[in-house]
């Protein structure tokens, strides 16, 4: 049986298959694909190259606030070591008693205030605390057993100790800096000062940067969030923990885990992890991805962490998926204008030009990203810059505060070398005019004398202005100098304010076969002599009796010179500041309290030491213990 055509005819057409519709309806499905799978690969690449681009621009965030965190636990270094030259502090460890402790009491105090530290103090050798900067607090160290801290441990061994924890007394945080102090090449005792790093945390604050230090145990010790501080950042075993609560390293905190809610490694030292950020009760927390960057710090086994927020990353490479499907979508309609020629020529030149539209407005966030990124490093270059300036500007600050020395011990001698200079040419003009009048006379032999005599006042002024002009000179840390040439050059200098009354000078320090010789730049030495004699002539003053000593002693490697005198001495109130920067005993404008400091700096450059001893028969000794030049090795005649 079969059908007619006119019953075919009669289908509807509701119910008949079109091709072009379903070729139209599988390009749009793909279309979608295709966007789909293009955005999601625009969307990686662009988070890779920013993740990339951030951890450059972490790395140099990280060296820097690394350095800064380096400088801040390494600036007061010098404050243990410095005990070692306090003779009240070395008595006290030797032979304690109550009037010491109370001396050495008031000087840590002292020292504690100028320094801005937490506390210093000191511990014999079995670790009890003999004086401490606040004994007048109710929570004073005095008396205390700290044997069982580890920088105890390390300092009384000869180590430099380095600890932080928290107060066993005070329950306050801090960094303690421990040295052993030595007698005679023996330790005698311990020189601890605590001090505090939160300004750190401060300064992260301020600049709103998300970073902490974490120490040897893998404990949050600096946070600028205080929520992490005091969290380890891996577990703890049960042996560590109650090895951690045995040293009260941190008194009596939990030590909770800092557990994100996710983490995957990127790199050597790059992790990406995610925190719960804080939120308002009552609303679910919101998960925040950061990107950690960690660092060893020098000299340290702290590791310092930089997290960046990884939100406007985040974005960025959502941004770029969506250009990069659009991207393709305009690509795709271009196609499918070029390919369907039915479409008039208006919308395909608009197509055109809104992709041109794009590539361009991509190349804008292109460029200015390159400019905001060399702004940076030529921002970073020049801190690096003005760093290295201010080092150079340090030590030219150093040499000049010598070369000041030197020029304010010849400003205080001004009167006196005018004085002395203005009678050799007061008697040279005499003998100039009666040179004249001897010579019209014919009288030949006296006018030979009054030029013999001119020849000597002239060699006379040549020394005193020569030996200003070697005194003024600068000089280096390093050479070798005579002690015989140094004292008398001394001398010279100083011989106009020697005064009108008789100076008895004692040299016991001439050798018999050759001259001494010192490991330390002639100027040097010869500025070092004229700080302590001239010390000593104004000691002396004007009394009836003066007498200064200058006597030296042969120790092996090292050689020992004593300048004593027999004026009052110095105050005990006064003795414990001696060598401190800008104290001085003289009245009026006659010292800048410089002369010791500097004498006392350009020994130890010299690896010496100068020290003070007050004679019980009256007086003040200066010590000043240099080393002697390495001998020459003399070369034979075979090699």
């Amino acid at each position: 049986m079969q059908c007619s055509p006119a019953r075919l005819r009669a289908v509807p057409p509701a119910l008949t298959v079109k091709p072009r519709l379903v070729r139209h309806l599988l390009l749009t499905v793909l279309m979608l694909v295709l966007m789909l799978g293009c955005g999601y690969a625009g969307y990686h690449l662009s988070k890779a190259f920013g993740i990339r681009a951030l951890a450059e621009n972490g790395e140099r965030q990280l060296e820097l606030n690394a350095r800064a965190v380096e400088s801040e636990i390494t600036k007061y270094t010098y404050l243990p070591s410095l005990l070692e030259l306090n003779d009240d502090v070395r008595r006290l460890l030797q032979t304690p008693s109550a009037y010491r402790r109370q001396r050495v009491n008031d000087y840590l105090e002292g020292l504690n205030g100028r320094s801005g530290s937490l506390a210093t103090y000191v511990l014999d050798t079995s670790g009890r605390v003999l004086a401490t900067s606040n004994w007048r607090e109710p929570s004073s160290f005095l008396g205390e057993d700290l044997s069982f801290r580890a920088y105890f441990q390390d300092a009384v061994q000869g180590k430099p100790g380095r600890f932080y924890g928290i107060g066993s007394t005070t329950g306050e945080p801090g960094y303690y800096l421990a040295h052993g102090l030595k007698s005679n090449g023996r330790i005698i005792g311990v020189a601890v000062v605590k001090v505090r790093l939160d300004s750190l945390e401060q300064r992260w604050q301020r600049a709103r940067l998300e970073a902490y230090v974490s120490d040897e145990n893998g404990i949050i010790i600096l946070s600028s969030d205080p929520a992490r501080r005091l969290k380890a950042v891996h577990p703890l075993g049960p042996n560590t923990r109650e090895r951690l609560a045995r040293s009260l390293q941190y008194h009596w905190w939990a030590l909770e885990e800092l557990q994100p809610l996710a983490r995957r490694a990127l790199g050597d030292g790059i992790e990406q992890v995610s925190f719960a950020a804080t939120r308002a009760a009552g609303q679910a927390p919101e998960a925040i991805d950061y990107l950690a960057q960690t660092r060893p710090l020098d000299d340290t086994p702290w590791h310092l962490t930089l997290l960046t927020p990884l939100q406007d990353q985040h974005r960025a490479a959502m941004s770029h998926a969506i250009l990069a499907a659009v991207a393709l979508a305009l690509l795709a309609f271009l196609l499918i204008a070029w390919n369907e020629r039915r479409k008039v020529i208006a919308t395909r030149l608009a197509a055109r030009e809104a992709l041109e539209q794009a590539n361009n407005e991509l190349e804008r966030k292109i460029t200015e990203r390159t400019a905001d990124l060399q702004a940076s490093n030529q921002r970073l270059q020049a801190e690096v810059r003005e760093r290295q300036q201010a080092e150079t500007t340090l030590r030219q600050a150093q040499d000049e505060l010598v070369q000041a020395g030197k020029l304010a011990v010849i400003g205080q001698m001004s009167t006196s070398i005018a004085h002395e200079l203005n009678q050799p040419l007061a008697a040279l003009r005499t003998l100039s005019g009666n040179t004249v009048r001897f010579l019209q006379r014919g009288a030949l032999d006296v006018a030979s004398s009054n030029l013999q005599t001119i020849n000597e006042l002239v060699d006379r002024m040549g020394k005193i202005t020569g030996s200003l002009r070697a005194f003024a000179r600068r000089s280096d840390a390093g050479g070798e100098a005579s002690l015989n040439q140094a004292v008398d050059a001394a001398l010279l200098l100083l011989q106009p304010r020697q005064g009108q009354r008789a100076l008895q000078i004692h040299r016991d320090y001439l050798h018999e076969q050759a001259d001494t010789r010192l490991a330390i730049d002639q100027i040097r030495l010869e500025q070092i002599l004229v700080n302590l004699i001239a010390n000593a002539l104004d000691a002396m003053g004007e009394q009836e009796d003066r007498q200064l000593w200058l006597s030296g002693r042969d120790e092996g490697a090292r050689y020992l010179l004593t300048v004593r005198d027999n004026g009052p001495g110095i105050a005990p109130d006064a003795r414990v500041h001696l060598f401190e920067p800008f104290f001085t005993t003289k009245p009026g404008e006659k010292g800048l309290g410089l002369g010791l400091t500097l004498s006392a700096s350009l020994a130890a450059a010299a690896s010496g030491s100068l020290t003070v001893q007050h004679p019980e028969s009256g007086g003040t000794a200066f010590e000043l213990s240099l080393p002697k030049p390495a001998p020459h090795r003399e070369t034979s005649a075979h090699e």
